[in-house]
């Protein structure tokens, strides 16, 4: 377990794996029902993220020796070792590309496109700009719309629909991390916050309006008839519980509000993108019998 440990942390292993069922959403939401191509999307898409989030690190090494949240990587501590982070690094890349590549060439696109603007745009510019947080939601929103693809080939709507939404949950899901890490994020020379006031009045009302900006955002699926009511009723009440969280910490401006809202978001994403899933479940399933999957 004490060789495996530093290797999960280096990959962030949850992280990754939340990756993953995010982009296996989109797949099965657009009809997927392939045993294969899942296998190779989630292993697939593992392996990318892994490789994204050890690229990462090993850049980002010195500011997080500054930090507590990340004192204890790895790297920091020692416990690997920059060459064999490299060497991880590179395997999960590779591997997890051939994976992508075995679906179709746009997986293969998405999912270098995320690697590179997460670990070589993304990472250095959070010591530069705020703006960060922009450029970083473009890799955090690509997993539903690789699910998609990965299933139809091509770029289209709903791929697209899929990539917009987590495209937007980004910004109040990540502000409220910089909210929570903030004083901990300026030991590294980081400003993450969509304020330059810091944790004040404007940076939560900037939270709160894309909280409540993402509730019309997310029930487009059930606008173009895509979904069925429940998801009205299921995505639309965790929209308003999710801006209800952001809206106390707007009055309260407090860290355990903000903490309150960073675990929610957590738990909305899945929630809302298994809530388009079951709520067109009956083509989900036909296609699933079809390709043997059951």
């Amino acid at each position: 377990m004490k060789r495996i440990k530093p290797f999960i942390q280096f990959t962030k292993f949850r992280l990754s794996f939340l990756v993953v069922i995010s982009a296996l959403s989109g797949y099965l939401f657009v009809g997927g029902g392939d045993t294969a191509i899942i296998i190779k999307l989630l292993l697939g898409g593992f392996l990318i993220t892994a490789a994204s989030n050890g690229v990462n690190q090993l850049l980002e090494m010195k500011q997080d020796a500054l930090m507590n949240r990340t004192k204890s990587r790895p790297l920091v501590t020692g416990a690997l070792s920059v060459r064999n982070g490299i060497l991880i690094s590179i395997a999960c890349l590779i591997s997890g590309a051939v994976l992508l590549c075995s679906i179709n060439s746009n997986s293969l696109f998405l999912g270098l496109g995320a690697f590179i603007s997460y670990a070589f745009i993304y990472t250095p510019l959070k010591g530069k700009s705020s703006w960060a947080v922009f450029v970083g939601a473009f890799p955090g929103a690509i997993p539903p719309m690789l699910g998609a693809i990965a299933h139809t080939g091509v770029f289209g709507f709903i791929p697209g629909l899929l990539f917009f939404i987590q495209f937007m949950w980004q910004f109040p899901h990540f502000w409220a991390i910089a909210w929570v890490a903030h004083e901990d994020y300026q030991r590294a020379g980081y400003f993450l916050l969509p304020s330059k006031s810091g944790k004040s009045k404007h940076s939560a009302y900037l939270i709160s309006l894309y909280s409540i900006v993402l509730i019309p955002i997310s029930l487009i699926p059930w606008l173009l008839g895509i979904t069925n009511n429940i998801s009205l009723f299921i995505v639309g009440a965790f929209g308003v519980w999710f801006y209800f969280l952001s809206y106390r910490l707007y009055i309260s401006c407090e860290d355990g509000d903000a903490k309150k809202l960073m675990f929610a978001s957590f738990v909305y994403l899945p929630i809302i993108q298994f809530a388009y899933v079951f709520t067109k479940m009956d083509s989900i399933i036909q296609n699933l019998l079809s390709h043997g999957l059951f």
